[in-house]
């Protein structure tokens, strides 16, 4: 089985190819360009090192969210595009549970913490079950003293990920009280082959759709419709 898995719901994109739980080829950049500009040069190179080709694929996946809006609807754009183009489904990944996936392995609890602005985070808590990552606290949106009293509660060992650890770090190590440590920068950030991995899972248990259903998921409303919310109160 093969997936094509996108991941532009950050600062990063991603892309990567699976085949049969081999990662076959993946692009990542973070270099502040736009993902509108990235991402299908991005396919295009990361198909073509697979040895396979676009039809190949039995399904597309995505990072659905949370994250920036407008990664969002660009990674949701592009997979629908490319799924329509071969008549394969999409298959949605919660952005905050990808980016655990990339600590599999881990022994203790996984919070990634990504930066979703005005002290807030787009967060969960995650551990592994031998190769399955479980989830404690589903991805949520919340201000960072929230999680961190949940981490705390727990009393596990924990690693931090994500964007987030670079804008919270003062406040990490003043808050939390259990054994904690920061992921390597190269598995801090979201990457497709996380995407991948989790989605080839979803497959299996038919948790698919078809690309004309597939929508990102905010968590939380955009700047703009929060001020029109508060103009209409």
């Amino acid at each position: 089985m093969n997936i094509l898995a996108i991941d532009s719901s950050g600062l990063a994109a991603s892309c990567a190819i699976l085949s049969d739980e081999v990662v076959r080829a993946e692009s990542f950049v973070c270099n502040k360009l736009t993902h509108s500009e990235t991402l299908l040069p991005m396919v295009d190179q990361a198909v073509s090192a697979s040895g396979l080709a676009l039809k190949d694929m039995d399904a597309i996946a995505v990072s659905e969210g949370p994250g920036s809006f407008t990664g969002l609807r660009i990674g949701s754009a592009t997979a629908k595009g490319l799924a329509e183009a071969i008549g394969r489904p999409v298959i949605g990944v919660p952005t905050v549970d990808a980016l655990a996936q990339n600590m599999a392995g881990f022994e203790g609890n996984i919070v990634p913490l990504m930066d979703a602005r005005r002290n807030e985070t787009y967060t969960g808590i995650y551990f592994f079950d031998n190769d399955e990552l479980v989830v404690l606290r589903e991805q949520c949106a919340v201000p960072l003293e929230d999680i961190l009293e949940d981490v705390n509660d727990r009393g596990k060992k924990t690693v931090f990920l994500g964007d987030g650890v670079k804008v919270f770090r003062e406040q990490i190590e003043e808050i939390c009280r259990v054994p904690f440590m920061y992921a390597p920068a190269s598995h801090r950030l979201q990457r497709a082959s996380g995407v991948a991995v989790l989605a080839m899972r979803y497959y299996e248990a038919g948790r698919y759709q078809d690309a004309s259903e597939h929508k990102p998921v905010y968590l939380r409303l955009s700047q703009a419709e929060r001020e029109a919310a508060k103009s209409n109160n």
